[in-house]
């Protein structure tokens, strides 16, 4: 691979061995369109790690979380009958559903 760029520029060969990494198959034109777009990206990334997070405490979240779940709580249910009336198709106090391809019966 050759020397690494100027900062802010990836050349050619960089990003041209970056698809052959990544298996992506790109044209000249694209080989120049993608170094300019992968320069902002590598600049843009480069300003978050100017960032002084001395005094930043870790996160994993950007908003606090809370669990949004009930408590697991047993609690009444519908009759079977009434359930087993609404479905398509009920057989021994079940729901039928269609065989699966392979299944024995």
């Amino acid at each position: 691979m050759s020397t690494p760029s100027p900062k802010g520029r990836l050349t050619r060969d960089e990003v041209a061995h970056l698809a052959h990494l990544s298996r992506l198959a790109v044209s000249d034109e694209e080989l120049e369109l993608f170094a300019g777009q992968l320069a902002a990206v590598l600049d843009a990334v480069a300003q978050v790690g100017k960032a002084d997070v001395a005094d930043v405490a870790p996160t994993t979240h950007a908003v606090p979380m809370t669990n949004v779940m009930r408590p697991d709580v047993a609690r009444p249910s519908l009759p079977r009958d009434v359930v087993l009336a609404g479905a398509p198709a009920a057989e021994d106090d079940r729901f039928r559903v269609p065989r699966i391809l392979g299944e024995e019966a």
